[in-house]
């Protein structure tokens, strides 16, 4: 160990408190491709590097120092106590992706004692989170169980019921807040949520004159095509109000009111039943795995038999069982509550209660696409967006949908459509012998 002379005296190094940039240096098993700068005048990384991220403030050091990861630098970075340069807020795409490149190592502990003691017991105590972030898990259990209606209602509300004018700036005309499945290279955006719609309908074989339920239906995209398109009689069911509202106005605007409805509610309030087809288009995500068994037995007890279930879901790429993750930037900012499983997990759940898988398909390319152009609609109305929601709430969106790009791009995450019937008590679906809705 070196030895350097202070004020006459020669000091141990290991006493000598760490620079900012230093603590990072020791973390790090390789250089940062990032340039990273502190307020305490230290700095690493690469000189030229395209980006710089720049620890403005100790509030910004106690968020990353008391919450390492994803949670720790959204805090920093919503708040404005960490800056990024070199990349758009709505989209910083390149960042995560420059981060990824980090290859970290687990200090021992006698550089761990060294790096707590440089930043002092001040820096080890959480600062209060920024106001767009949601209570923490054992606070949320004190409001009702995790997936009460109760509870479900106000993880909607946290998540959907943002702005209906800042979700058209980021969605496009469509509305459509689901994974867009592209028919081509070059198709657009609104092509490919008008294809994914298309798809899923040709995959429940809807013909004029059949009911459906469309359950966690968002602003009404699949009741809206299915009643337009198709000559359905069609019944969407969603937990926001504003999205509700939204819709029966677009219904209306649309002169669909004859064949399409949108309900504020919970779908296990849905009375009606005898469905030709049930749709659920990015609703499983939010129910809890537990509760797989008592959803498709919902589902499959509103189908006649012979009727189909066409689910449409975020899935992990594996099916082993994990705990939830609690406390990470998605459960605090983006969706309370949430809860992924494997494609696998959630085709057994709809066999065992009674439903027959005839279709599946991974679309998590579809996804990353998807979500890199919502992201590309944020930039561009990136000052618009700022004046409806605040630049804080905009900028966790600029993260989390980069985010989401780059975790379906590289196969973290995929996204999954399983279509499946209800066979009559003898065992007849009513399927045909070949698929009949191509690709």
């Amino acid at each position: 160990m070196s030895l350097t002379t202070i004020l006459g005296r020669t000091v141990d190094d290991a006493q000598t408190p760490l620079l900012l940039a230093e603590i990072l240096d020791l973390l790090l098993a390789e250089p940062s491709p990032v340039r990273f700068t502190a307020y305490d005048g230290s700095s690493t990384g690469r000189a030229d590097a395209e980006i710089t991220v720049s620890l403005n403030t100790p509030r910004a050091a106690a968020y990353l120092a008391t919450a390492p990861g994803s949670l720790g630098l959204a805090r920093a970075y919503v708040t404005g106590e960490l800056q990024v340069t070199g990349v758009h807020p709505g989209n910083p795409y390149a960042l995560l992706v420059a981060m990824d490149q980090l290859k970290w190592r687990r200090p021992d502990v006698r550089t761990t004692m060294r790096i707590a003691r440089s930043l002092g017991m001040k820096r080890l105590v959480p600062p209060p989170p920024p106001p767009q972030e949601t209570l923490p898990d054992w606070r949320r259990a004190l409001e009702g169980l995790r997936h009460s209606k109760i509870r479900d209602a106000e993880a909607i509300h946290h998540h959907y019921d943002v702005s209906n004018t800042f979700y058209e700036m980021l969605l496009g005309p469509s509305m459509t807040y689901t994974c867009a499945v592209y028919p081509n290279e070059q198709a657009t955006l609104e092509e490919a949520q008008y294809n994914k719609y298309d798809l899923i309908a040709r995959k429940l074989d809807l013909k004029p004159g059949m009911r459906l339920l469309d359950v966690g239906c968002g602003w009404g995209g699949m009741v809206r095509h299915a009643a337009e398109h198709y000559g359905v009689k069609a019944l969407g069911v969603t937990l926001s109000a504003e999205q509700a509202e939204w819709a029966q106005q677009e219904i209306k605007r649309q002169g669909l009111e004859d064949l399409a409805e949108v309900r504020f509610g919970d779908y296990r309030d849905v009375i009606e039943g005898d469905f030709d087809a049930v749709s659920s288009i990015g609703l499983t995500e939010h129910i809890g795995v537990r509760n797989y068994p008592s959803y498709f037995e919902f589902l499959r007890e509103k189908l006649r038999p012979g009727g189909r279930l066409l689910n449409h879901s975020i899935a992990r790429p594996d099916n082993i069982h994990r705990a939830r993750v609690k406390g990470g930037f998605i459960d605090r900012y983006i969706f309370p509550d949430g809860e992924l499983t494997g494609a696998g997990s959630v085709i057994v759940a709809l066999q065992n209660a009674g439903l027959e898988m005839r279709h599946e398909e991974n679309l998590r390319e579809h996804y990353a696409r998807t979500c890199a152009a919502w992201a590309e609609n944020l930039m561009a109305n990136w000052d618009a967006a700022v004046a409806e929601v605040g630049e804080a709430t905009a900028k966790i969106w600029g993260m989390y949908l980069a985010g989401c790009s780059n975790g379906f791009g590289k196969r973290q995450i995929e996204l999954h459509q399983i279509l499946a019937v209800r066979p009559d008590e003898r065992g007849h679906s009513q399927y045909p012998l070949r698929h009949t809705f191509g690709v």
